[in-house]
Protein backbone atom coordinates (compact mmCIF):
# COMPACT_ATOMS: atom_id res chain seq x y z
CA UNK A 1 0.00 0.00 0.00
CA UNK A 2 1.45 3.39 -0.93
CA UNK A 3 1.57 6.27 1.56
CA UNK A 4 -1.20 8.28 -0.14
CA UNK A 5 -3.69 5.41 0.14
CA UNK A 6 -2.56 4.75 3.70
CA UNK A 7 -3.23 8.32 4.75
CA UNK A 8 -6.54 8.45 2.89
CA UNK A 9 -7.68 5.29 4.68
CA UNK A 10 -6.67 6.75 8.02
CA UNK A 11 -8.48 9.98 7.19
CA UNK A 12 -11.65 8.10 6.33
CA UNK A 13 -11.43 6.07 9.50
CA UNK A 14 -11.00 9.19 11.59
CA UNK A 15 -14.01 11.04 10.24
CA UNK A 16 -16.18 9.92 13.11
CA UNK A 17 -13.64 11.07 15.69
CA UNK A 18 -12.37 14.43 14.36
CA UNK A 19 -13.79 17.20 12.20
CA UNK A 20 -11.12 18.14 9.64
CA UNK A 21 -11.11 21.52 7.96
CA UNK A 22 -10.21 21.29 4.28
CA UNK A 23 -8.74 24.53 2.95
CA UNK A 24 -6.22 25.60 0.33
CA UNK A 25 -2.81 27.21 0.61
CA UNK A 26 -2.68 30.89 -0.40
CA UNK A 27 -1.77 31.57 -4.04
CA UNK A 28 -0.78 27.97 -4.89
CA UNK A 29 -4.25 26.69 -3.93
CA UNK A 30 -2.79 23.36 -2.81
CA UNK A 31 -5.34 21.44 -0.77
CA UNK A 32 -4.63 21.40 2.97
CA UNK A 33 -6.01 19.53 5.95
CA UNK A 34 -6.23 21.58 9.15
CA UNK A 35 -7.37 20.09 12.43
CA UNK A 36 -5.29 22.08 14.91
CA UNK A 37 -6.43 25.57 15.95
CA UNK A 38 -4.32 28.37 14.49
CA UNK A 39 -4.95 30.59 17.54
CA UNK A 40 -3.72 27.87 19.92
CA UNK A 41 -0.64 27.14 17.82
CA UNK A 42 0.21 30.86 17.56
CA UNK A 43 -0.11 31.23 21.34
CA UNK A 44 2.16 28.23 21.94
CA UNK A 45 4.68 29.56 19.43
CA UNK A 46 4.74 32.98 21.15
CA UNK A 47 5.56 31.32 24.50
CA UNK A 48 8.34 29.23 22.98
CA UNK A 49 9.71 32.30 21.19
CA UNK A 50 10.07 34.10 24.54
CA UNK A 51 11.90 31.09 25.96
CA UNK A 52 14.28 31.09 22.99
CA UNK A 53 14.96 34.81 23.48
CA UNK A 54 15.92 34.10 27.09
CA UNK A 55 18.03 31.04 26.28
CA UNK A 56 19.89 32.06 23.12
CA UNK A 57 22.60 34.70 22.84
CA UNK A 58 21.09 37.59 20.91
CA UNK A 59 23.39 39.52 18.61
CA UNK A 60 24.29 43.13 19.39
CA UNK A 61 24.72 43.83 15.66
CA UNK A 62 22.07 46.55 15.49
CA UNK A 63 22.75 47.34 11.84
CA UNK A 64 21.91 43.82 10.67
CA UNK A 65 18.95 43.52 13.05
CA UNK A 66 17.53 46.80 11.73
CA UNK A 67 17.99 45.50 8.18
CA UNK A 68 16.09 42.34 9.12
CA UNK A 69 13.29 44.41 10.64
CA UNK A 70 13.13 46.69 7.59
CA UNK A 71 12.88 43.72 5.22
CA UNK A 72 10.28 42.15 7.47
CA UNK A 73 8.17 45.30 7.60
CA UNK A 74 8.21 45.63 3.82
CA UNK A 75 7.08 42.03 3.48
CA UNK A 76 4.38 42.42 6.14
CA UNK A 77 2.89 45.37 4.28
CA UNK A 78 3.30 43.94 0.77
CA UNK A 79 1.73 40.59 1.68
CA UNK A 80 -1.28 42.23 3.33
CA UNK A 81 -1.69 44.67 0.45
CA UNK A 82 -1.50 41.90 -2.14
CA UNK A 83 -4.31 39.90 -0.54
CA UNK A 84 -6.36 43.06 -0.06
CA UNK A 85 -6.05 44.00 -3.74
CA UNK A 86 -6.95 40.46 -4.77
CA UNK A 87 -10.01 40.54 -2.47
CA UNK A 88 -8.67 37.54 -0.59
CA UNK A 89 -8.49 36.85 3.12
CA UNK A 90 -5.17 38.01 4.54
CA UNK A 91 -3.47 34.92 6.06
CA UNK A 92 -1.33 37.18 8.26
CA UNK A 93 -4.22 39.09 9.85
CA UNK A 94 -3.64 37.41 13.23
CA UNK A 95 0.15 37.64 13.13
CA UNK A 96 2.09 39.50 15.81
CA UNK A 97 5.35 40.01 13.92
CA UNK A 98 8.66 40.02 15.77
CA UNK A 99 12.31 39.68 14.72
CA UNK A 100 15.49 38.61 16.48
CA UNK A 101 19.09 38.00 15.38
CA UNK A 102 20.74 35.09 17.20
CA UNK A 103 24.52 35.23 17.59
CA UNK A 104 25.61 31.78 16.42
CA UNK A 105 28.08 31.51 13.54
CA UNK A 106 27.84 27.73 13.49
CA UNK A 107 24.15 27.74 12.53
CA UNK A 108 23.31 28.67 8.94
CA UNK A 109 19.60 28.97 9.41
CA UNK A 110 16.54 31.13 9.92
CA UNK A 111 12.94 30.31 10.79
CA UNK A 112 9.50 31.81 11.20
CA UNK A 113 7.14 30.40 13.80
CA UNK A 114 3.36 30.40 13.42
CA UNK A 115 2.10 33.93 14.00
CA UNK A 116 5.14 35.67 12.53
CA UNK A 117 7.85 35.12 15.15
CA UNK A 118 11.12 35.22 13.19
CA UNK A 119 14.73 34.40 14.03
CA UNK A 120 17.82 34.75 11.86
CA UNK A 121 21.15 33.20 12.88
CA UNK A 122 24.36 35.09 12.19
CA UNK A 123 25.79 31.96 10.54
CA UNK A 124 23.52 32.31 7.52
CA UNK A 125 24.83 35.80 6.75
CA UNK A 126 27.83 34.16 5.05
CA UNK A 127 25.38 32.80 2.49
CA UNK A 128 23.00 35.75 2.14
CA UNK A 129 25.82 38.29 1.63
CA UNK A 130 23.51 41.23 0.85
CA UNK A 131 20.03 42.69 1.39
CA UNK A 132 18.45 40.81 -1.53
CA UNK A 133 19.92 37.55 -0.27
CA UNK A 134 18.65 38.18 3.24
CA UNK A 135 15.21 39.04 1.83
CA UNK A 136 15.19 35.76 -0.11
CA UNK A 137 15.85 33.74 3.05
CA UNK A 138 13.30 35.68 5.06
CA UNK A 139 10.73 35.40 2.29
CA UNK A 140 11.10 31.63 2.31
CA UNK A 141 10.71 31.38 6.09
CA UNK A 142 7.77 33.80 6.16
CA UNK A 143 6.15 31.72 3.42
CA UNK A 144 6.07 28.71 5.77
CA UNK A 145 4.03 30.74 8.25
CA UNK A 146 1.79 32.38 5.64
CA UNK A 147 0.98 28.98 4.10
CA UNK A 148 0.24 27.58 7.58
CA UNK A 149 2.70 24.72 7.17
CA UNK A 150 3.11 24.28 10.93
CA UNK A 151 -0.65 23.87 11.30
CA UNK A 152 -0.56 21.24 8.55
CA UNK A 153 2.25 19.37 10.26
CA UNK A 154 0.53 19.48 13.63
CA UNK A 155 -2.76 18.36 12.06
CA UNK A 156 -1.02 15.55 10.23
CA UNK A 157 0.48 14.43 13.51
CA UNK A 158 -2.95 14.32 15.12
CA UNK A 159 -4.30 12.40 12.13
CA UNK A 160 -1.52 9.82 12.19
CA UNK A 161 -1.78 9.34 15.95
CA UNK A 162 -5.57 8.98 15.81
CA UNK A 163 -5.34 6.69 12.80
CA UNK A 164 -2.78 4.47 14.48
CA UNK A 165 -4.97 4.16 17.55
CA UNK A 166 -7.87 3.11 15.31
CA UNK A 167 -5.69 0.61 13.46
CA UNK A 168 -4.61 -0.79 16.82
CA UNK A 169 -8.26 -1.26 17.78
CA UNK A 170 -9.05 -2.85 14.42
CA UNK A 171 -6.04 -5.15 14.69
CA UNK A 172 -7.04 -6.37 18.12
CA UNK A 173 -4.20 -4.62 19.86
CA UNK A 174 -1.48 -6.17 17.70
CA UNK A 175 0.22 -2.83 17.05
CA UNK A 176 0.57 -2.22 20.79
CA UNK A 177 1.98 -5.70 21.18
CA UNK A 178 4.54 -5.03 18.44
CA UNK A 179 5.50 -1.76 20.10
CA UNK A 180 6.03 -3.47 23.47
CA UNK A 181 8.03 -6.29 21.90
CA UNK A 182 10.29 -4.15 19.73
CA UNK A 183 10.42 -1.05 21.94
CA UNK A 184 9.57 1.04 18.90
CA UNK A 185 6.85 3.64 18.43
CA UNK A 186 4.63 2.99 15.42
CA UNK A 187 4.37 6.67 14.49
CA UNK A 188 8.14 6.94 14.57
CA UNK A 189 8.37 3.97 12.25
CA UNK A 190 5.86 5.48 9.84
CA UNK A 191 7.92 8.67 9.71
CA UNK A 192 11.12 6.71 9.07
CA UNK A 193 9.41 4.76 6.32
CA UNK A 194 8.79 8.03 4.47
CA UNK A 195 5.08 8.54 4.98
CA UNK A 196 5.55 12.11 6.18
CA UNK A 197 8.81 13.14 4.49
CA UNK A 198 7.51 13.73 0.93
CA UNK A 199 4.81 15.99 2.31
CA UNK A 200 7.47 18.13 3.97
CA UNK A 201 9.38 18.38 0.72
CA UNK A 202 6.21 19.72 -0.90
CA UNK A 203 6.03 22.37 1.80
CA UNK A 204 9.66 23.35 1.24
CA UNK A 205 9.13 23.69 -2.52
CA UNK A 206 5.97 25.69 -1.91
CA UNK A 207 7.85 27.98 0.49
CA UNK A 208 10.56 28.48 -2.14
CA UNK A 209 7.93 29.59 -4.66
CA UNK A 210 5.91 31.76 -2.26
CA UNK A 211 9.11 33.20 -0.81
CA UNK A 212 10.15 34.45 -4.24
CA UNK A 213 6.70 35.99 -4.69
CA UNK A 214 6.83 37.80 -1.34
CA UNK A 215 10.35 39.07 -2.06
CA UNK A 216 9.32 40.30 -5.49
CA UNK A 217 6.17 41.99 -4.16
CA UNK A 218 8.38 43.75 -1.59
CA UNK A 219 10.71 45.11 -4.26
CA UNK A 220 13.72 42.82 -3.82
CA UNK A 221 15.76 41.23 -6.61
CA UNK A 222 14.77 37.56 -6.55
CA UNK A 223 17.62 36.60 -8.88
CA UNK A 224 19.71 36.47 -5.72
CA UNK A 225 17.70 33.43 -4.55
CA UNK A 226 19.58 30.86 -6.62
CA UNK A 227 22.90 32.50 -5.79
CA UNK A 228 22.27 31.83 -2.09
CA UNK A 229 21.90 28.11 -2.72
CA UNK A 230 25.05 28.11 -4.84
CA UNK A 231 26.90 29.73 -1.94
CA UNK A 232 25.34 27.30 0.55
CA UNK A 233 26.56 24.44 -1.60
CA UNK A 234 30.11 25.80 -1.46
CA UNK A 235 29.92 26.49 2.28
CA UNK A 236 28.79 22.91 2.85
CA UNK A 237 31.78 21.80 0.74
CA UNK A 238 29.63 19.65 -1.46
CA UNK A 239 28.34 17.53 1.41
CA UNK A 240 24.73 16.55 1.00
CA UNK A 241 22.35 13.73 1.74
CA UNK A 242 20.23 12.08 -0.96
CA UNK A 243 16.93 13.86 -1.56
CA UNK A 244 14.85 10.79 -0.73
CA UNK A 245 16.36 10.78 2.78
CA UNK A 246 15.72 14.45 3.40
CA UNK A 247 12.68 16.61 4.12
CA UNK A 248 14.22 19.27 1.86
CA UNK A 249 14.66 19.12 -1.92
CA UNK A 250 18.27 18.56 -2.97
CA UNK A 251 20.25 21.75 -3.61
CA UNK A 252 20.57 21.08 -7.36
CA UNK A 253 16.86 20.38 -7.73
CA UNK A 254 16.05 23.43 -5.67
CA UNK A 255 18.15 25.71 -7.88
CA UNK A 256 16.61 24.20 -11.01
CA UNK A 257 13.04 24.67 -9.75
CA UNK A 258 13.72 28.24 -8.64
CA UNK A 259 15.16 29.15 -12.04
CA UNK A 260 12.15 27.62 -13.82
CA UNK A 261 9.69 29.72 -11.80
CA UNK A 262 11.70 32.94 -11.57
CA UNK A 263 10.56 34.66 -14.78
CA UNK A 264 6.92 33.84 -14.01
CA UNK A 265 7.24 35.43 -10.57
CA UNK A 266 8.96 38.55 -11.92
CA UNK A 267 6.20 39.05 -14.53
CA UNK A 268 3.16 38.07 -12.45
CA UNK A 269 4.15 39.52 -9.06
CA UNK A 270 5.88 42.88 -9.61
CA UNK A 271 6.71 45.14 -6.66
CA UNK A 272 3.67 46.61 -4.94
CA UNK A 273 3.63 50.37 -4.61
CA UNK A 274 2.30 51.24 -1.18
CA UNK A 275 0.61 54.59 -0.64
Amino acid sequence: MNRRKFLSYIGCGCCGFILPSCTTAPITERKQLKIVSEANLNAQAAKIYEQIKDKEKLSNDKKTLNEIKEIGKKMENSISEYFYRESLEDPTINFDWEYILIDNKKVRNAWCMPGGKIAVYTGILDATKNTNGLAAVMGHEIAHAVAKHSIERASRGVLLNTGTQLLDIFSGGKLSEINRTTGMNTIGLLSKLGITNPFNRKQESEADYLGMIFSSLSGYDIRETTKIWERMKKLNKGKKIPEFMSTHPSTDNRIRDLKEKMNEVILDYPPIKLS
